[in-house]
């Protein structure tokens, strides 16, 4: 049981991209797919759609996974393992979750499942840069979640022109020089398959 992390801060668009991936990553059913959602409300419809295709669906509230909650969360991948036995597990953490800490709580999991680590990918808005990154408080958790990264995915690329891309590359790579960094749109499908291929092929 592969698990991945979408992160990234409030806003970069984590659900539509968990949304995109579990599909094509489900193939016409060839794997096996389950959700871990820690943000609250964010996916109540599309999580039925989800759960109609055969995906299972988990809603983790109360708190962060990678701190308050994460004991729920080892106990939510347990299960999904013991009932489930998915291939993939996406997990969306909330928009202020740390990548690593988020790790160490999903290897919790690990004693009671055979998990593996899939890659952590961080979203960072290409629309926001500045904001992301230069206010004093949040500069210091995006900065934090772009250190952790294993893949950054520089999103909405669809409504920023290539200069502006470029300066997100830059910038990103002030802190992250090892990451591979995908230009991705979920909305025009741009990097989808690129991430997919990169999950199945990431062994850490």
């Amino acid at each position: 049981m592969k698990i991945t992390q979408i992160a990234g801060f409030l806003g970069c668009g984590k659900t539509t991209l968990l949304l995109k991936l579990s599909r094509v990553l489900q193939g016409d059913k060839e794997r096996k797919v389950a959700l871990v959602v820690n943000e609250i409300g964010e996916i109540p419809v599309d999580g039925k759609i989800m759960e109609e295709s055969g995906m299972q669906v988990k809603d983790i509230g109360g708190g962060c996974i990678c701190c308050e909650v994460a004991s729920s969360f080892a106990k939510t991948l347990a299960e999904l393992y013991r009932l489930y036995k998915p291939d993939h597990v996406l997990v969306e953490p909330t928009g202020v979750a740390v990548p690593h800490q988020v790790k160490l709580a999903a290897k919790m999991g690990g004693r009671d499942a055979k998990i593996s680590m899939g890659p952590a990918i961080v979203l960072f808005d290409a629309t926001r840069p500045a904001e992301l990154l230069d206010m004093d408080m949040l500069g210091q958790l995006v900065t934090t979640q772009l250190k952790d990264a294993d893949i950054i995915a520089i999103s909405k690329t669809d409504i920023v022109d290539a200069r502006g891309i470029s300066q997100s590359s830059e910038r990103i790579r002030n802190y992250n020089t090892k990451a591979q960094i995908v230009t991705l749109s979920s909305i025009r499908d741009i990097g989808i398959n690129e991430l997919v291929q990169q999950i199945l092929d990431w062994e850490e």
